[in-house]
């Protein structure tokens, strides 16, 4: 027999007021969460408490399936080494999340299992049923309304998940970004290897995939950058850090409105801390000046007033990336 679930998590603010879930079917699916905590808390948490409420079933397989490479790049490729440097990433920082990391690692110990990483908001019946209820708890904790908790797993122990007290609130995890294979929907790992490079190995802060389809090929270089830039002004985008990673170039910089310059790194761990709004884009004109690189002009408009923007995408193997972006403010 194999348990198939999923496990999801979801912040407001990220952080601020935080869910996770995982589920099964209508009759088997848990959630918890916390009134302040990160996506990245919400995903690690969703799988500890999956973990724990099979753990009376150790010989049937576990297939977790997760939009987090974050979370599956912890537990199937980091943890290792970062046991054996003392829980310190190889910059000699130490680990984000460390505490869920610790737990997720006892309780999967011995354990069948395995992970499948399925892509996030895009129509996967489990996933989508997990993150509806990961951000139901969230949405919960925001409004001091009742906190939906589940059903829970037929036959569990008691897991002791300290639902209501959240660990202490630290960056997104996203500087354990995706690894530089990366991961395809579907790809699956098993237990105690990984597909790709050597175990232990860590990516350097932010590092991109190379692989995953960002953008099809089969629409035009025109279609693909306004897609992604549309998709880089949404709010949802703009709290995931894993997501914004992929999306930017490593060489990406911006001239801000300020006439500030900023880096790749200096703008995600700005982002961060932002809570995004909505804003709308008008597409003013695309060029695309050769084979990989697309100029997009457009004017934004939002709760801050509206402003003309002008972004440099290039192609990256698959892949379309930010590499410049200017935006002026309109008088």
């Amino acid at each position: 027999m194999t348990i198939v679930a999923a496990a999801d998590g979801s912040a407001l603010g990220n952080p601020g007021p935080a869910g996770w879930a995982w589920y099964v079917n209508d009759s088997c699916w848990r959630a918890g969460g916390w009134p302040h905590g990160t996506n990245n808390q919400g995903e690690l948490m969703a799988v500890l408490d999956l973990l724990r409420s099979t753990a009376h079933l150790p010989q049937e397989h576990l297939r977790i399936l997760c939009d987090s490479q974050y979370v599956i790049n912890c537990v199937s490729k980091w943890t290792p080494g970062w046991k054996r440097k003392g829980w310190r990433k190889a910059d000699g920082k130490p680990v984000l999340n460390v505490d869920l990391l610790k737990d997720i690692d006892a309780a999967i110990s011995g354990r069948n299992y395995s992970f499948e990483w399925v892509k996030g908001h895009a129509g996967h019946d489990l996933n989508e049923a997990a993150d509806v209820r990961a951000r139901a708890v969230a949405t919960a904790y925001q409004s001091q309304s009742p906190v939906p908790r589940g059903p829970g797993f037929p036959g569990a122990l008691d897991t002791e998940t300290d639902v209501d007290n959240g660990p202490g609130v630290e960056s997104p995890g996203s500087d354990e970004a995706p690894n530089s294979e990366g991961l395809k929907s579907g790809q699956q790992f098993p237990s105690g290897s990984y597909s790709g490079a050597a175990a232990d190995a860590e990516p350097d802060l932010f590092s991109s995939l190379a692989d995953e389809d960002i953008a099809p090929l089969e629409i035009s270089p025109r279609e693909a950058v306004v897609a992604l830039e549309r998709e880089l002004l949404a709010p949802s985008t703009r709290a995931d850090a894993s997501r914004l990673a992929v999306l930017l170039h490593p060489d990406f910089e911006e001239i801000g409105q300020s006439g500030r310059m900023w880096t790749r790194d200096a703008m995600l761990a700005a982002l961060e801390d932002e809570s995004a709004a909505e804003a709308t884009m008008e597409v003013l004109n695309v060029d695309v000046l050769d084979g990989s690189t697309a100029l997009l002009t457009y004017r934004s408009a939002g709760r801050r007033g509206s402003a003309l923007r002008t972004s440099l995408w290039r192609l990256s193997g698959s892949q379309w990336k930010l590499r410049f972006h200017q935006g002026t403010p309109e008088s």
